[in-house]
């Protein structure tokens, strides 16, 4: 079998690379068939993930927390979206999948920036009952994904039942197509070129902010449409795990790790590797080398039929690793499924998956990751992998050098 190629980004002639209109058609038609398998009449999605699923739309990473756009998804017909703003007359211009008449401007309040005393809220819910109405699913329940209180108790108010409409849009992205895949792939190439720019410049004297900076800069003219976040983490700052970044100053000797969570026409990454400073010392090597044994194992039990539990105990304890729960120590040792979202399913670790096991399937990419302390008390290895599971085993998307603790400018 070749591997998943990473194509490069320009549409051209002589090569088959994304094909868009066929990834347009496949989520909305994944989507719509989960729609199917519930009771709901139609799903009503606020969610900023599934709205670029089902239809084709995004706009500003600054909107995406403030809960104004919303998408009625329905089981035999187009979309209807209610955008920001002008971004309604873009998308007639820009966007022809679906009827002019589909794209509508919509504002509920910024999150209660307007109350809900000013009637948007009840405008906007009157207006989708008369959707419903005219699709002739207004007696059936409405699926809903997230929502402010303010919202669904209008809901509640015009007399529209509500349920779950999350749990089957996650279940509708969980199998990548190869279009999806192959976007999860050039987004990883463009981190594992970022890597080699911070090999390159991680000596004594940088900051973590600066390599941070360097991240962000480097992604966008490789073409990022979102640089999400940009974890650095160095020195005593590994143990405990901070999850961000400072102005710390990086010295000789250092452990110094890195998660870089960018996308690429909406599909993410969450890439971490970690790093000696000019030298390592046996801790240091000592943690990298268990880390890299848990991931060897997770990664060899991966395969189409496996259990997400027979993953999850090849993973460490808590205990193991110097936390009281598995719940004070989740994140550290665990998968989450990528795609539009950082954070889709399968979620692996010994928390979830040893009482609520899922089959893991062909066409799903998530991200494997480990973590384990130093016995010097302050040194930590992090490691992370993008797995695609296939019909004949995986493939791993993320490719600069993690056998092995690397070392950046070695003295």
């Amino acid at each position: 079998m070749r591997p998943i190629g990473a194509p490069g980004h320009m549409g051209v002639d002589y090569e088959e690379r994304v094909d868009f209109g066929r990834l347009r058609s496949y989520r909305l038609a994944r989507a719509q068939e989960a729609l199917r398998t519930t009771e709901c009449g139609a799903f009503l999605l606020f969610d900023f993930y599934n709205i670029r699923y089902t239809t084709q739309t995004w706009i500003g990473g600054a909107l995406g927390d403030k809960m104004i756009r919303y998408a009625l998804l329905f089981r035999d017909r187009d979309p209807i979206l209610w955008d920001f703003g002008s971004a309604v007359r873009h998308h007639k211009l820009y966007s022809p999948w679906l009827p002019d008449s589909n794209w509508r401007p919509g504002f509920l309040g910024f999150r209660g920036a307007v109350a809900p005393d000013a009637g948007l809220m009840r405008d906007a819910v009157t207006e989708i009952v008369s959707e419903l109405r005219a699709a002739g699913v207004d007696g059936a329940p409405l699926g809903i994904d997230i929502v402010e209180p303010p919202f669904l108790f209008e809901l509640s108010r015009q007399g529209i039942s509500v349920q779950d409409a999350q749990q089957a849009m996650l279940d509708a992205r969980v199998i990548k197509s190869p279009d999806e895949i192959m976007l999860l792939n050039q987004a990883a190439a463009m981190v594992d070129g970022v890597y080699q720019d911070i090999v390159d410049v991680l000596k004594p004297g940088i900051r973590e902010n600066e390599i941070v900076a360097l991240a962000n800069k480097r992604l966008y003219e490789l073409g990022s449409d979102q640089v999400e976040a940009v974890n650095s983490i160095s020195g005593e700052r590994c143990n405990p795990h901070p999850h961000n970044f400072t102005d710390r100053i990086i010295r000789p000797g250092d452990q110094a790790f890195f998660d870089i969570i960018h996308s690429f026409n909406g599909y993410r990454t969450c890439y971490y590797r970690t790093l000696g400073v000019g030298s390592a010392t046996a801790a240091q090597y000592d943690a990298y080398k268990q880390a890299r044994e848990w991931m060897d194992a997770a990664i060899a039990a991966i395969k189409p039929g496996v259990s997400s539990d027979v993953v999850a105990l090849t993973l460490p304890r808590a205990e193991d690793f110097g936390f009281e729960s598995e719940m004070a120590a989740f994140g550290l040792q665990f998968a989450h499924g990528l795609g539009l979202g950082l954070h889709e399913r399968p979620i692996i670790s010994r928390l979830n998956s040893l009482s609520h096991p899922l089959e893991l399937q062909a066409g799903m990419v998530f991200a494997m990751e480990t973590y384990c302390p130093a016995s010097d008390g302050i040194s930590a290895a992090r490691i992370e992998e993008e797995v695609v599971v296939t019909d004949y085993g995986t493939e791993i998307l993320t490719k600069f050098p993690a056998q092995d603790l690397f070392i950046a400018n070695k003295y």
